[in-house]
């Protein structure tokens, strides 16, 4: 399961991709067409700017706007940089690898096989799908089914 920030930070994403070329768009805006407090979206935004995924610009004209084209964000390193490493089980992290203290010999594991196994197939699609395709896949879903479109559970998560 990720996180409440993690939610946040992909639907504010998503805002922004969907934004024209060059246009900013104002923080206020996101928090009300996505539902997130303002004060909480503002430190998010913050962290994001931070790992260099958005730009801000100030003025009458301000907000924000994706610093990355969407079709180069993946979903697996927004979630990376926002909540950390992705893993269920700190012993089938990539990044943060640590040994279960509680585990005697991972390789009889009955608990870290099985998560292991649900974690790359999570992996494997998380790591191959970007912004700009989440976005193409709600975007069709819709249109061939409304609110709960044919392919109802992909983007389900954001």
């Amino acid at each position: 399961m990720i996180s409440q920030r993690s939610r946040y930070a992909l639907k504010a994403l998503v805002r922004l991709a969907r934004a024209k070329p060059g246009e900013s768009v104002p923080a206020r805006d996101i928090s009300q067409t996505e539902g997130i407090p303002h004060a909480f979206l503002e430190q998010i935004m913050l962290d994001l700017k931070r790992m260099k995924l958005v730009e801000s610009k100030r003025g009458k004209e301000g907000g924000y706007m994706l610093a990355i084209e969407p079709t180069q964000i993946t979903l697996a390193g927004i979630l990376r940089m926002v909540d950390g490493p992705v893993a269920p089980l700190s012993c089938l992290s990539k990044t943060a690898y640590k040994r279960c203290e509680d585990c005697a010999n991972e390789a009889s594991c009955a608990l870290r096989h099985i998560f292991l196994e649900t974690h790359r197939a999570m992996l494997e699609v998380l790591e191959q799908r970007t912004l700009a395709y989440a976005i193409a896949k709600a975007d069709l879903s819709a249109s061939e089914g409304g609110q709960y479109g044919t392919d109802v559970f992909v983007g389900a998560f954001i």
